[in-house]
């Protein structure tokens, strides 16, 4: 397809130059693009192509260099970004040094926050509007547009409640197109299903005459609009009562897909004082049949070629199966095995692959919505009661549950197993979903045993071990396809490392999957002649002090290796027991992720970059043994 109008639009003052029948080629060639850029690499798909025509109505009625647009999440935000100044760079998305799949202030005035964790939108537009009342008084708008996925988070109701008290006026669009990932849960899901088939009601009570004779509705008279909003007010309790008794005016249901009526609502609303809550319905895949009948796949489509509108071809993938899958069948191995055992999840069943999982133990697999806190307290009182809970969450996600993680696991010291997904570098996704904190995080809590498979081997002996275990444990891996390393077969045993080769030069201590990388370096150091091993520590708390203090005292050097951020992770646990053992520091290198957010791109690339691929390991090494001061001795001895 050839763009027409999409170069033409180097921000939203040029959509309301349009033409109604020019508006809805956009929308086509948003759509289009969508479709161009997931023939050749995973991104955000289903989700883009719901909110086409909310997108243009919002930049079509509000004046986002001036008001204010938080979306919620930001995974929803290519068709914000293809108006909004993006659309030469767009082909880009999702590769080093291009777009990112998220909002990004760097990239545009539009874009107001990194919105890669769900619900808190509503909290941080609050705020915005809060401080511009202070600050400029100049009647600047504010508009958050949240999914139903992510509205049952705990902050969106502790924002809500925040904002009916403060009575600031603040617009929340509710995108609800029935799914997060997956199809929603829980009773919110259910009472936004009643809300949705109910009449419309417009939540504006005695202001609705005045408004109707202000914004009259196209192609229906008042009295009919009259009639139906008495019926509407018969329905009342199957449409926003919920967000009425909370302190907002309910709109809705409003047809996403309508632009000009989508439009015309925001415009009656948008000078309503106070906050107000327009329900919007969208179709997830809008636009694009197989996304529309089978959106949980269609979320972040592997690349495909379209034959047309009603059917793909998948691109061959190949290759060997992903941890996550390795993962999700020693899950579904254990609950085969012990009754006790169950699984919970925050949305992310189809990420965490648990079809299988929640369709053959349905009484024992638990998906709590997008709300990590209660999950893990969920999960801790099904272990007081005598289960054995494993918390299958991202571990960019877990992070938001820090607290539960804390009082209500580790402090009861309850056998709670956390299988911490995507830890570690999560490539084109980015810095919102990076997994590179966990290590340090959850060390820092008694009573929890933290570990990491060096390679796939390690996989169902850890979980094993984690299950018959007494106290809380944590096992962390990658968004990566497994990897086996031939090796003799050495039991999982509490606190201990596993000595895959006893360098005397020296030795990499590995914690997690670069384990075979550093395998391979140390295979091609040992053919330059020098005698590096590999220890897989498979623990980081508690740690093998006697094998990794003996490398550290006995050998040339250690490195350690993890994938995650070096501050006060492996290699700082590494350093912290060399301190205490009285040892000098000066023969541990740590290499891990540097003090800063890393940007998003190819696995394989972030990790060349950083220094923890093969390549770099080997270079390391090197520097410890003082090759590089060898080579450059010999260089300026020839040159003599």
């Amino acid at each position: 397809m050839e763009f027409q109008l999409l170069p033409l639009i180097a921000s939203p003052r040029e959509l309301k130059t349009l033409s109604d029948e020019q508006l809805l080629q956009v929308a086509d060639e948003i759509r289009e693009a969508l479709c161009m850029i997931v023939a050749d690499r995973p991104a955000h798909f289903a989700s883009n192509l719901g909110v086409v025509e909310l997108c243009l109505a919002l930049h079509l009625t509000f004046d986002f260099t001036k008001d204010r647009l938080i979306w919620d999440t930001g995974h929803q935000v290519y068709p914000h970004k293809l108006i909004t100044g993006r659309f030469p760079k767009f082909h880009t998305i999702r590769r080093k040094g291009g777009l990112m799949g998220y909002p990004n202030p760097v990239e545009s005035e539009y874009d107001l926050f990194v919105t890669g964790h769900a619900g808190a939108s509503v909290s941080t537009v609050l705020g915005m509007q809060a401080a511009d009342d202070l600050l400029f008084a100049d009647g600047r708008r504010s508009v958050a547009v949240i999914g139903d996925g992510a509205l049952p988070s705990g902050i969106v109701f502790e924002a809500m409640n925040n904002a009916a008290g403060m009575n600031k006026d603040l617009l929340v669009i509710l995108n609800d197109n029935q799914m997060g990932i997956c199809p929603r849960v829980g009773g919110l899901a259910q009472y936004l299903d009643k809300a949705r088939v109910a009449p419309f009601y417009d939540g504006l009570k005695k202001d609705v005459a005045w408004l109707l004779n202000k914004v009259p509705v196209v192609g229906e008279s008042t009295e009919k609009v009259l009639s139906q909003f008495k019926d509407a007010v018969k329905g009342f309790l199957h449409g926003g009562m919920l967000f009425e008794e909370m302190g907002f005016r309910y709109i809705g249901p409003v047809d996403g897909h309508d632009l000009f009526s989508m439009r015309k609502y925001l415009e009656m609303v948008k000078d309503v004082k106070g906050p107000v809550l327009m329900h919007v319905f969208t179709e997830k895949g809008h636009g694009f049949r197989p996304a529309c009948e089978d959106p949980v796949r269609f979320h972040t489509p592997s690349p495909f070629e379209r034959k047309s509108n009603d059917s793909v071809v998948y691109r061959s993938k190949g290759g060997a199966p992903a941890y996550t899958n390795i993962v999700s069948q020693a899950i579904y191995n254990a609950m085969e095995q012990d009754e006790r055992v169950c699984v919970m999840t925050a949305a992310m069943c189809e990420g965490n692959k648990l079809g299988d999982i929640r369709n053959d133990f349905p009484d024992r697999f638990f998906d709590t919505g997008i709300c990590e806190g209660h999950a893990v307290a969920f999960a801790g009182g099904m272990a007081k009661s005598g289960m054995r809970p494993i918390v299958d969450i991202y571990s960019t996600f877990l992070q938001r549950s820090f607290d539960q993680i804390f009082q209500e696991v580790a402090l009861q010291n309850l056998p709670v197993v956390f299988c911490l997904d995507r830890a570690g570098l999560t490539g084109p996704d980015g810095p919102t979903h990076h997994g590179t904190f966990d290590n340090t995080y959850m060390r820092a809590f008694p009573n929890i045993v933290v570990m990491a498979p060096g390679d796939e081997a390690d996989v169902a002996p850890m979980l094993d071990f984690a299950l018959k275990s007494n106290s809380p444990s944590s096992i962390r891996y990658p968004k990566e396809n497994a990897v086996r390393v031939d090796r003799p077969e050495q039991p999982i045993e509490l606190g201990r490392a596993e000595v895959q080769h006893w360098g005397q030069d020296g030795n990499f201590v590995v914690f997690g999957t670069l384990f075979p990388a550093c395998v391979e370096a140390s295979e091609r150091l040992r053919e330059e002649g020098y005698d590096v091993g590999v220890i897989n520590a498979r623990f980081l708390r508690p740690l093998d002090t006697e094998t990794i203090l003996r490398a550290v005292d006995e050998t040339g050097f250690v490195i350690t290796v993890e994938e995650s951020t070096l501050n006060g992770g492996f290699g700082s646990t590494v350093l912290e027991a060399v301190n205490d053992a009285g040892l000098s520091g000066q023969k541990v290198r740590r290499l891990g992720i540097p003090d800063r957010f890393i940007e998003h791109g190819d696995r394989s690339e972030l990790l060349a970059d950083l220094g923890l691929d093969v390549d770099g390991f080997v270079a390391t090494a090197r520097q410890m043994l003082g090759h590089d001061r060898v080579v450059s001795e010999s260089s300026a001895a020839s040159s003599r």
